[in-house]
C-alpha cells in the first residue's frame, strides 16, 4: 500500500537518481568501469545498464505493456537470472550505446507519467525503481573505496562541524513497541510489513555509535588475535582473511594507524565511527567490551519510540523520525553522500530521538543482533526477489549511511548484508549486558 504523491516528486526523484549514477561513473576509464572479479562488487558496466533494465522490466513492460528494447537484455542485466561470477565475461554494450539506452528508458519512464498527482501503482512502482537505483548508487560508492578508485564528485557538497561527544548510555523503558511500519505511510518496502507488538525488557543502549577512538583499543588490546573475543564462524572468517584490524586500516611509519580512503591516505579520526567493519568483527569488540548489539527492535524503538508520561513505559505510538516529524536536512542527519565520508558522532546535536541517542539516521549503517527474518503475514511486492531469497541468511542493519540516499531511508527501514561484509559502509552501537 502506498499514499499518491504528485508527478512532480515521481520525476524529480527519478532523474536526480540519474543524476547522482552518472556522477559516480564520471571520470573512470574503461578499465576501471569493468573493475577486477571480486565477490564483493559488480562490473560497473553491467551494473548501470541493470538498472535501467529494471526500470524498463518492472514499468514499462510489465506495467504497461511495453515492447523490450532489445528482448537479449533479459539475458544479460536480469540480477536473479544471471550468477554474479558471470557479469564480467557478458556481452556488454560499449558506454555509448548504454548511456543511449540508460537515457531511452529514463524518457519513456518520464513521458508517460503525465501532470497532477500519480495512481497509487505508480506512486509505488516509480519510488521503488528509483529506490533501486539510491541502493545501486551507494554500492557505486563503497564500490569505488573498495577498489581505491578516486573519490566520486557530486554536484552538491557539505562540511559538517567537529564535535566530540563522551559516550554514555540511555535507558530505554520496557514496554510493547509496535516493530515495523503501519498502512498510513508515504512508501513502505515488502519487509516492512507490518506494524506489530514486541515486548521489550528495560535496556541500556549507547547515545553514540562507537568511535575509532573506541575501536582502536581493541584493536591495540589483541582483539583480533584472540580467540575467546570470537564466535566459531567469525574466527574461522578472521583466519581465513587473516583480518588483524578493519579492512582499510594501515600502520603508518610512527606505528599508529592511518586509513586509506578512496585513493588516498588520511589519518584515523578519532571522533567518526568506525566504518566497513562486519557484524564477526562487531560481535568481537562487544565481547571484548562486555557488552552486546541490540536488537532491531531495540534500535528502533531507541530510534523512535516515546515513553509514557512518568517515563515508565514505551507507548504505543512512536515518532517518524528520530528527531520528530521533520523531514531529513543537513542539520539533523549526514546522508545523501555530500560529507564524503562519516562525521563526528557528536555533531548533529538536533538528530537525537526521546531518548538522546545520536545519528541514528546516516553517517554509518549500525549492525543490529538479529537475523533478517519476515514479519508475520510477509507478503512480497512486485519485485517479489526483494527480500525473500535473503531471508535468514543475512543480518539486519539499520540507520542508513553517509551515502545513503535521504528520500528512501527511515528509522523503520531494514537492510541486510552477510555477515562477513566489510566492503558496506557499516559500523554499529551497543547495549550493556
Amino acid at each position: 500500500m502506498t499514499q499518491p504523491v504528485p508527478v512532480s516528486f515521481l520525476s524529480t526523484i527519478i532523474q536526480d537518481a540519474h543524476k547522482r549514477s552518472t556522477e559516480l561513473i564520471s571520470g573512470l576509464d574503461a578499465s576501471q568501469l569493468m573493475g577486477p572479479k571480486l565477490r564483493t562488487v559488480n562490473p560497473l558496466r553491467w551494473e548501470i545498464g541493470h538498472v535501467a533494465w529494471f526500470y524498463e522490466k518492472f514499468i514499462l513492460r510489465d506495467l504497461y505493456g511495453y515492447t523490450p528494447y532489445n528482448a537479449e537484455f533479459d539475458n544479460i542485466y536480469d540480477s536473479i537470472e544471471i550468477p554474479h561470477e558471470v557479469r564480467w565475461d557478458l556481452p556488454l554494450l560499449p558506454m555509448n550505446k548504454i548511456m543511449e539506452y540508460i537515457e531511452c528508458i529514463l524518457d519513456r519512464c518520464l513521458s508517460r507519467l503525465g501532470h497532477g498527482t500519480a495512481s497509487e501503482i505508480d506512486s509505488y512502482i516509480y519510488q521503488f525503481a528509483t529506490f533501486h537505483e539510491d541502493m545501486h548508487t551507494e554500492a557505486y560508492t563503497y564500490s569505488r573505496q573498495n577498489l581505491a578508485y578516486p573519490k566520486p564528485i557530486f554536484s552538491k557538497s557539505k562540511a559538517f562541524l567537529n564535535a566530540d561527544m563522551v559516550p554514555s548510555d540511555s535507558l530505554v523503558p520496557g514496554g510493547y513497541f509496535e516493530l515495523g511500519a503501519t498502512k498510513n505511510e508515504r512508501f513502505v518496502f515488502d519487509n516492512e510489513k507490518w506494524a506489530h507488538p514486541v515486548l521489550l525488557e528495560p535496556f541500556n543502549i549507547c547515545k553514540t555509535p562507537v568511535t575509532n577512538r573506541d575501536y582502536r583499543e581493541f584493536v591495540i588490546d589483541g582483539g583480533y588475535l584472540t580467540r575467546e573475543f570470537w564466535s566459531n564462524e567469525g574466527w574461522n572468517w578472521r583466519q581465513t582473511e587473516k583480518a588483524e584490524c578493519p579492512i582499510y586500516w594501515q600502520r603508518s611509519g610512527e606505528g599508529d594507524w592511518i586509513v586509506r580512503h578512496f585513493d588516498t591516505i588520511k589519518d584515523l579520526h578519532l571522533n567518526q565511527p568506525i566504518i566497513h567493519v562486519n557484524w564477526y568483527e562487531a560481535n568481537a569488540y562487544c565481547l571484548w567490551a562486555k557488552r552486546r548489539l541490540p536488537s532491531e527492535a531495540e534500535w528502533e524503538a531507541a530510534a523512535l519510540g516515546e515513553v509514557s508520561p512518568d517515563g515508565n513505559v514505551l507507548t504505543k505510538s512512536k515518532r517518524k523520525f528520530p528527531w520528530g516529524d521533520a523531514p531529513c536536512d543537513a542539520s539533523l542527519a549526514n546522508l545523501d553522500g555530500y560529507a564524503l565520508s562519516p562525521i563526528d558522532v557528536g555533531a548533529l546535536p538536533k538528530s537525537d530521538s526521546a531518548f538522546g541517542c545520536r545519528q541514528m539516521i546516516g553517517n554509518v549503517w549500525e549492525w543490529t543482533a538479529s537475523t533478517f527474518t519476515p514479519f508475520d503475514g510477509f507478503s512480497p511486492d512486485a519485485y517479489k526477489d526483494y527480500s525473500q531469497p535473503v531471508f535468514y541468511e543475512t543480518k539486519v542493519l539499520r540507520g542508513g549511511a553517509w551515502a545513503t540516499r535521504s528520500r528512501m531511508i527511515t528509522a523503520r527501514y531494514r537492510n541486510f548484508y552477510t555477515p562477513e561484509r566489510r566492503d558496506v559502509l557499516a559500523g554499529f552501537r551497543t547495549c550493556s549486558l
